[in-house]
């Protein structure tokens, strides 16, 4: 494998294959082109496409060394991090991102759309048993247990293909008061903005008892009455964080909708300057990650992996030495103390992992006004297929022709990399079951050596 210096742009063969003995076992990783020549000579087989793996046939991990590995990893709301560093010879071998889900908390809601739609719809009363719901200690959203079981499941699964000893987690907690005022100290701290406010009261103030959007007070618009309305709408992600709310009329209020301050600005020819500088960013990232972090590293305690746990600010620091840019696999790599003060960079691209799920149980399809408009078949195996396992079509015009099945139906057509083709499932080869994972190769970025002082 070649060798790479931070500033120079990684060339040749640098993309990293997973390695197992003929037992299953996990092995050292090696390069591609070494991969295909044990192929190639028959001294392995391919185990598994996505991420690639081979096995060889007649080596077993008991008579070979093992280089230990650690696992470095960077926690986020949307994306995490994870770098394999191996310690010996302090080589990144590879770099990954999980994409995480962001869509649970609005399948939550529409089910319960549809469910309180079943209750009052022409239908039979049904009464709601929200009344009996106990959360138990320690209890966390489904959003936010999701992305702790989708790293955890990654960690398992690098497990399954590397030798990892170790791994190093990015642990952090967001102080969001001193985020958005770096000045605010003493009893003003502990008390927060809202301390001895009622909410509408401290809009009121906020805006000078005026409508953030017309600027009309309450004495103009006689007997309108004034409601508090969200700059981000809920719709479209926005919170009820005080900094997203203004004090609206009415009119404006209704008239905005659910449309963002741009398209309202568009539609009112107006900048809505003075709206923008009061709405900060949200920090609803920062929120999911206070709630997740020790539950997260509870978790990676039972995969039996010794655990270190690094500060953000020693990740920022030790990212900027080695001259590395701002991605997620490099902040990932730069956790810890364990972190060398020299890092060859050997793998040249990145694997992105994007949780997709293995399908969905709704059996009907409702339209936008709320009634059916489609059924799902009920079973998901059609023909030994289906969706989202990875085929290719062997015979026919189509021939070679592989990818992901997008949609598994009962009908003539079948959707490959969502091209519709006319191919039967007889002309179909299986290469690999879906795994509730889309994976994705891309270029790692490269970076400039950094002027920064090393640590005394």
């Amino acid at each position: 494998m070649l060798q790479a210096p931070y500033g120079a742009p990684l060339k040749g063969d640098n993309m990293t294959v997973f390695v197992t003995d003929k037992h299953k076992k996990p092995l050292m990783p090696c390069s591609e082109k070494r991969a295909h020549v044990l192929l190639d000579k028959g001294k392995a087989v391919i185990h598994k496409m996505e991420p690639f793996t081979i096995r060889l046939k007649n080596i077993s991990v008991k008579n070979v060394t093992l280089q230990p590995l650690r696992l470095k990893l960077d926690p986020g709301s949307k994306t995490t991090g994870l770098a394999i560093l191996e310690e010996d010879s302090n080589t990144a071998v590879w770099f990954g991102e999980i994409h995480h889900k962001t869509w649970i908390k609005t399948n939550l809601a529409d089910r319960s759309m549809y469910r309180r739609r079943r209750r009052t719809k022409n239908l039979r009363y049904r009464p709601p048993r929200f009344d009996n719901r106990v959360k138990g200690k320690g209890w966390l959203p489904p959003s936010l247990i999701s992305r702790i079981d989708q790293t955890v499941n990654t960690i398992k699964k690098l497990q399954k293909l590397t030798p990892l000893i170790s791994v190093s987690i990015e642990h952090v907690k967001f102080d969001t008061q001193l985020m958005e005022n770096a000045e605010i100290k003493g009893t003003e701290y502990q008390q927060g903005k809202l301390f001895g406010w009622e909410q509408r009261a401290y809009l009121q103030e906020k805006f000078n008892h005026k409508c953030a959007y017309c600027g009309k007070g309450e004495w103009e618009l006689k007997g309108m009455p004034f409601n508090i309305d969200h700059v981000v709408p809920k719709s479209k992600g926005g919170t009820n964080r005080i900094d997203n709310l203004v004090w609206s009329c009415k009119r404006c209020n209704e008239q905005k909708s659910n449309m963002s301050l741009h398209e309202f600005g568009k539609l009112r020819n107006k900048d809505f300057s003075a709206v923008k500088s009061k709405a900060k960013s949200s920090l609803k990232d920062a929120a999911v990650m206070n709630s997740i972090r020790w539950r997260l590293i509870s978790e990676i305690e039972k995969t039996g992996l010794k655990i270190e746990l690094g500060s953000g600010g020693r990740t920022k620091y030790q990212r900027k030495n080695h001259g590395l840019p701002k991605t997620h696999y490099y902040d990932a790599l730069c956790v810890g103390k364990s972190t060398p003060l020299d890092i060859n960079i050997q793998c040249r691209y990145v694997t992105k992992l994007h949780a997709k799920g293995r399908g969905t149980r709704k059996i009907v399809q409702l339209d936008k006004y709320g009634f059916p408009r489609q059924y799902r078949k009920r079973e998901k195996m059609i023909h030994g297929f289906m969706t989202g396992d990875r085929v290719r079509a062997t015979t026919g015009k189509h021939t070679g022709v592989s990818g992901r099945l997008v949609a598994c139906v009962k009908g003539p057509y079948i959707n490959i990399n969502g091209k519709r083709f006319g191919t039967s499932y007889n002309g179909l080869l299986l290469i690999q079951r879906n795994d509730g994972w889309d994976y994705e190769k891309d270029l790692a970025l490269t970076g400039k050596p950094s002027t920064i002082a090393q640590e005394d």
